[in-house]
């Protein structure tokens, strides 16, 4: 068996701890999405029925619905793209570690929109929560671009794959950037819009070989 076709194990231990280390961060940061939910207080009800203080909640589920979808989506995205890659290098795992810190921080622009949805501020809730998944969606780009420009995907990854997983990313941050762009003046229309993302992501087989 010569070099070229010898399995290249040690390149698949590098992204296999690549990958299980951000397993931990993408479940890290669903997890503190919870942490906004709270239990309404018997002595906080002053009279109403605990089915009416969990309603007045309503943005808080909202946000925690939303948000822990799209992580959901964006570490099944995170999950496929490793699939087609063999090794990393050090410019890929700073960018991985750039991805990491915007998903991590998701978490503050939800407890953010739950706060401001339908009171004054919601124009910049939403488009702060909406313009987070834009600087999500510029990693995820980035990311793409120095595994396949630095020859770091497995071989037998087609061109035409490679380009339709691109166009996709790219599709995804322009939908992002028109749906921050519309927060500021109709935060449901541009909340609506950042999450049909998920119709996309999800339905979309954009990432099957």
């Amino acid at each position: 068996m010569n070099d070229a076709a010898k399995p290249d194990h040690r390149g698949e231990r590098e992204t296999g701890r690549v990958e299980a280390f951000s397993d931990g961060v993408f479940a890290i940061a669903v997890t503190l999405l919870v942490l906004d939910l709270k239990v309404p207080k018997p002595g906080d009800l002053g009279g109403a029925s605990l089915l009416s203080a969990l309603a007045r909640q309503w943005p808080s589920f909202l946000a925690y619905l939303t948000s822990f979808a799209t992580i959901l989506v964006m570490w099944v995205n995170h999950h496929k793209m490793f699939s087609h890659i063999r090794r990393t290098d050090d410019r890929f795992l700073f960018l991985n570690g750039l991805l990491l810190l915007f998903v991590t921080f998701v978490p503050f622009p939800t407890a953010l929109l739950a706060a401001y949805l339908g009171h004054p501020g919601e124009h910049t809730a939403t488009a702060a929560y909406c313009g987070t998944f834009v600087l999500v969606s510029i990693a995820f780009n980035a990311f793409w671009e120095v595994a396949t420009g630095r020859g770091l995907l497995k071989r037998g990854v087609s061109e035409k794959h490679v380009a339709k997983i691109r166009n996709a990313y790219r599709f995804g941050l322009a939908v992002y950037v028109a749906a921050a762009l519309l927060a500021f003046w109709h935060p449901a229309a541009g909340l609506g819009l950042c999450l049909s993302l998920w119709i996309f992501w999800i339905v979309l087989d954009y990432r099957g070989e």
